[in-house]
């Protein structure tokens, strides 16, 4: 049985970036391979990606197999030389670090992701056809007991106030875990219901599409 609970899951909010590392290279490969002079890195480092190639661009990824002037981007397959032009995907990456855990949960849905289409039919059909488009924009929505002394509060609040995305990083129960790149919001009063806890509102916007990393074996 592969059926998991959340309970147990912890939620974690990056506080500083890394100056930006420039990337010359990004190969065409899996997982692909990045080129960044005195890079620096670690493996298991968090980073985000600057890249032009679009959809790699803001992601989040893992260092593995990093050498002197290059590293791995791990779990992240740039193959399809149609998405991923040959030589198109330079620029930068930077290193998430200082996690805060965002504790006291009490809720957490999610919204979006979902496969939006186009409907069309020819003159002489009767029936409709659709063609795929795009994704819904995904977010999530994330309840939480207010408590003002709690270290995260004031790192959500700096994102909240400075519009610039963070990394999040929520680990399962069973180890596996999955990074966003998201805008992060806070509402600036907590509810107030009688007989009921004091809570406010988190919400993430993402960026681009979440990594997720299997459980170490």
């Amino acid at each position: 049985m592969s059926a998991i609970l959340p309970n147990g899951s912890i939620l974690e909010i990056a506080g500083t970036f890394s100056t930006a590392k420039p990337v010359t290279a990004i190969t065409n490969a899996n997982p692909a391979v990045a080129t960044a002079a005195a890079h620096g890195l670690a493996d298991g480092d968090v980073i985000v990606v600057a890249s032009g190639w679009t959809r790699l661009n803001d992601k989040v990824a893992r260092v593995a197999e990093s050498d002197t002037g290059t590293f791995e981007l791990e779990g992240i397959n740039t193959t399809n030389a149609v998405v991923y032009t040959a030589g198109a995907g330079a620029g930068s990456v930077r290193a998430a670090s200082g996690w805060a855990q965002i504790s006291q949960i009490t809720d957490s849905t999610s919204s979006g992701g979902d496969q939006q289409f186009t409907t069309f039919g020819f003159l002489e059909e009767s029936d409709d056809r659709q063609l795929p488009t795009t994704k819904s924009p995904i977010s999530m929505t994330i309840t939480v007991a207010d408590d003002p002394d709690l270290p995260y509060v004031a790192v959500v609040e700096a994102a909240d106030d400075d519009r610039a995305p963070r990394v999040l990083r929520l680990t399962l129960p069973n180890g596996s875990v999955i990074y966003y790149n998201a805008y992060v919001s806070i509402t600036s009063t907590p509810t107030l219901s009688r007989n009921n806890i004091m809570t406010r509102t988190i919400t993430l916007s993402l960026a681009a599409r979440p990594t997720r990393y299997a459980a170490a074996v």
